[in-house]
């Protein structure tokens, strides 16, 4: 009889924190105004994201290196949102230029020579919110990439250069989606 009480009142006290924890959990998500799961904070009105080429305005960089761009942003902004790419006239416009692709020595040694070299791109982003203009923005985001001096950059371009890219449209998504 005692062990039947003791489980009726184990029954009741899981029930009783299942409907605390779910109760919580809505006011929790009705309480933050407009988030995802995927850690963007666009206002649902927001349906598609349009991104005009950036150009290379930089001496240097491979010749594809701006439809490398675009196209990383462009399947960046489809895998992690619900936003649908057109190719005009979207509720947000991502526009720019590559600036810079530098190649500095970094890191001296004793003997007056670079210890590590670094492959910075940089990018100018221009963005506008056709549906919040207080969100548009012009911004440099820049991004490098060390490898030994011992090596040639034609010998680390084809690794470093993805990589540069990858964190520079993180940067972009973040500012423009997550409003970080």
């Amino acid at each position: 009889m005692e062990n039947d009480k003791l489980s009726m009142m184990n029954k009741r006290a899981k029930r009783f924190l299942t409907l605390l924890i779910m109760l919580n959990s809505s006011f929790f998500i009705t309480s933050c105004g407009v988030y995802s799961f995927t850690g963007t904070t666009l206002s649902p009105d927001i349906k598609t994201v349009t991104v005009n080429n950036f150009t290379l305005a930089t001496a240097g960089g491979p010749a594809n290196l701006p439809l490398t761009f675009n196209e990383r942003l462009k399947e960046y902004y489809q895998r992690y949102t619900n936003l649908k790419v057109v190719p005009a006239n979207g509720d947000m416009l991502l526009e720019g230029n590559i600036t810079g692709y530098d190649l500095l020595a970094v890191a001296p040694t004793a003997s007056d020579q670079a210890g590590v070299n670094r492959l910075q791109i940089t990018v100018l982003a221009r963005f506008y919110n056709n549906k919040d203009e207080t969100k548009n923005f012009e911004q440099s985001f820049s991004f490098y990439q060390d490898f030994p001096q011992t090596q040639t950059l034609s010998q680390n371009e084809s690794r470093l250069v993805p990589k540069i890219l990858d964190q520079i449209v993180l940067d972009i998504f973040n500012k423009t989606a997550a409003d970080w």
